[in-house]
């Protein structure tokens, strides 16, 4: 069968892939073809594109970057006509992939979504526009599925894949001793630093970030790098200091981390996942945030802080995401006592998830989808 699949960032790169695998173990002919990164094209995808030139951050670089995004789109829309896929398979990335979905519906192309974009969160009405184009949603937050209940859209609930993706990497992790030497590191505990893996994010947050070490010299600040980004740009944003910078190994970073400062988005759950006790951090241009704020209809802007519904993480945002407030609340997460309460906290936000499983069934309820409809 022939799968198109868009991801256009780090996590959909992962989960896509983890989806093709699974794919791999049902269909014994499968043709993929994809938007997305090194993991997807690990699994044997042909990649038309990188998800590292169409990642743009906020409503100001969106706008700055508009001719190369709707060059984008038009690339995406004749590959897909000459590919003619037998299934549209989308990740996440709505401003995107939402535009695509519409085009393939017009042609006579399946659509599945697969990570549903966060219609809860801003732009509820893009609601109508996936009942209209996409044939299957496969959700992975449990408040999703009674969300779209709401506008008689039924969707498929299958778990969290990272629950499946962490699960599966803890077991490969080195032991401490090999992690710090296989890195040049010194024996004093970790923070790790995760400042995104925009370009613009980071140049934002990895600053605020390190302007607390003096706080704490008993730590380590070791940065968790994109893989999207490149060591010269590391080194531009940290005005050539030497920093230990680690590239492909940030869940191995958390495992061996006492407590992590998290740029918001999909790593404050795998923080959560791998029991390190984290402060989210957000900051954006002024613009943009008016904007967002104006939209939003949420009150966390993590993901640990919505499941579990309550503040289980404390949020730094804009101009709470000072020194000051980060040295305060990073010293909280250390504290023995805050850090079990936490980690209790972790443990009903994993059972909430549902358990292992959630890429083979994906995969599983596409192919019954496609093959029986």
């Amino acid at each position: 069968m022939k799968y198109y699949i868009i991801a256009g960032e780090a996590s959909g790169d992962l989960h896509a892939s983890n989806l093709m695998k699974e794919l791999k173990l049902l269909d014994d002919h499968t043709d993929f073809r994809a938007w997305g990164g090194d993991l997807m094209q690990a699994q044997g995808a042909v990649l038309v594109k990188h998800y590292r030139d169409l990642a743009f951050m906020g409503f100001t670089e969106v706008l700055m970057n508009l001719r190369t995004i709707f060059r984008n789109i038009d690339i995406c829309k004749k590959d897909l006509l000459e590919h003619r896929p037998d299934v549209l398979i989308l990740v996440d990335y709505p401003g995107f992939n939402l535009r695509i979905a519409e085009f393939a519906k017009e042609n006579g192309i399946r659509v599945f979504y697969y990570i549903s974009p966060q219609v809860w969160a801003w732009k509820q009405s893009r609601v109508h526009k996936i009942k209209r184009t996409v044939e299957r949603m496969f959700v992975i937050l449990p408040f999703e599925k009674e969300f779209y209940q709401k506008f008689d859209y039924a969707v498929d609930f299958v778990g969290h894949p990272l629950l499946d993706a962490l699960e599966d990497k803890q077991s490969t992790f080195p032991n401490r001793n090999d992690f710090l030497n296989n890195n040049n590191l010194d024996a004093k505990p970790i923070i790790a630093l995760l400042p995104g893996s925009r370009k613009q994010e980071i140049e934002t947050m990895l600053p605020l970030m390190l302007s607390v070490r003096s706080s704490f010299p008993e730590y380590q600040f070791v940065i968790a790098g994109a893989p999207s980004q490149t060591e010269t740009f590391y080194t531009q944003v940290l005005n050539g200091e030497k920093l230990p910078v680690i590239h492909n190994q940030t869940y191995e970073l958390l495992f061996h981390s006492e407590a992590a400062l998290v740029t918001s988005g999909t790593a404050t759950l795998e923080t959560a996942l791998l029991k390190v006790p984290e402060v989210v951090c957000y900051k954006g241009g002024k613009i943009s945030y008016f904007i967002a704020r104006s939209l939003i209809k949420i009150k966390f802007i993590s993901l640990v802080n919505l499941i579990m519904d309550r503040e289980v993480v404390k949020e730094l945002i804009q101009q709470d995401l000072n020194t000051n407030q980060i040295t305060k609340e990073l010293h909280k997460i250390l504290n023995p006592e805050f850090r079990a309460e936490m980690l209790q906290n972790y443990k009903e936000l994993a059972q909430i998830l549902g358990g292992r499983g959630a890429s083979a069934l994906t995969a599983k309820r596409m192919l019954e989808y496609l093959r029986n409809t």
